[in-house]
């Protein structure tokens, strides 16, 4: 097998593309031979050793992927051998063959390409769970996204979407906007890429009028930095905001402003509670599934990178230009 591995802490330049033994499936492991790994922000961190999870080196990033059971380990049932499937890896995805395990892969419908599967579980599961699970959206909510042509903010744009909800989707250009709209959000707005006291005034006074008088039920923060604060002065009445991510650097939030309006501040730690509740898991796949076949949501592939490849991908994801999923191609 090949792989792109991480040997030493460090950017996407770092990776090395090696050739290693095909793995052997372990007890209650599958191997997969994978044809599609989705790119995602955490991969960017993974290899700085920044991310929670902290794997011993050599390895390859790489949290999800797609392809076909190549082998079966003892005590594995519910897969046999050719089965077309998605799974959580963590992290090994960026190579041609991966062991997982088998709980944490699921079979994908025949009509679900392996690059769309490569890119669904890790945004579409993030988001669902976000916005279902701990901020309990409801229809008529108004919703603003914070970093929404990225993967997950386009996922929610979608989910958000199909829970009924008014969606605002805020980006950092006008050709971001444009795509936003393209795939549902119903009012966009650019925040600039610096932020001064100034800057934020203005953005809440932005998100304000576009959320109406009583402001924004749920904030999705995939962003972060001083983008946070005039989001959360935006929200209304009883408001949820859901701390997703932070490239933009983890925010200093005035807790008095929690007080004002009784507001709440939510983490989402999707990767966790897939471990820790893995039927809730499994049934919030089983309302994706349904969603995709239904035509509601779909990854909004914007790029796609071969195997050797698979730095530029990171490059890509780190510069936050990419707008909806990148992924890493092996067939």
């Amino acid at each position: 097998m090949k792989a792109m591995l991480s040997t030493a802490p460090g950017g996407p330049e770092t990776l090395q593309l090696t050739d290693l033994p095909d793995p052997e499936p372990g007890k209650g492991h599958v191997v997969v031979r994978v044809h599609a790994a989705g790119v995602n922000f955490p991969d960017t961190l993974i290899i700085r050793d920044l991310y929670q999870m902290k794997p011993p080196r050599p390895f390859a990033p790489g949290g999800e992927i797609a392809g076909e059971v190549v082998a079966l380990g003892a005590g594995v049932t519910g897969f046999e051998v050719g089965d077309r499937v998605l799974a959580l890896t963590g992290y090994g995805g960026f190579a041609t063959h991966v062991a997982v395990e088998a709980g944490r892969a699921f079979r994908i419908p025949d009509a679900m390409p392996y690059d769309e599967a490569a890119c669904f579980i890790f945004t579409y599961g993030t988001s669902h769970h976000a916005l279902k699970d701990r901020a309990h959206l409801r229809p008529g909510e108004t919703l603003l996204i914070l970093g929404a042509a990225g993967g997950v903010g386009a996922a929610a744009i979608e989910l958000g979407k199909a829970m009924r909800a008014k969606v605002i989707a805020a980006v950092s250009s006008e050709e971001k906007a444009a795509f936003c709209r393209s795939i549902g959000a119903d009012e966009t707005l650019v925040y600039p890429r610096e932020m001064d006291r100034d800057a934020q005034k203005a953005l809440s006074a932005q998100i304000k009028a576009l959320a109406g008088r009583d402001g924004v039920d749920v904030v999705y923060d995939a962003v972060g930095g001083d983008y946070a604060e005039p989001a959360i002065r935006a929200l209304a009445w009883e408001g949820r905001y859901l701390v997703v991510g932070f490239p933009a650097g983890i925010p200093r939030i005035p807790l008095n402003l929690t007080l004002l309006k009784v507001t709440q501040i939510m983490g989402v730690f999707w990767g966790a509670f897939t471990m820790r509740d893995p039927a809730a898991h499994a049934r919030n796949m089983d309302d994706l599934f349904r969603l995709y076949a239904e035509g509601r949501i779909r990854p909004q592939i914007s790029a796609a990178y071969p195997l050797e490849k698979a730095a530029e991908a990171l490059r890509q994801m780190e510069g936050r230009k990419a707008m909806g999923k990148i992924v890493v191609t092996l067939d």
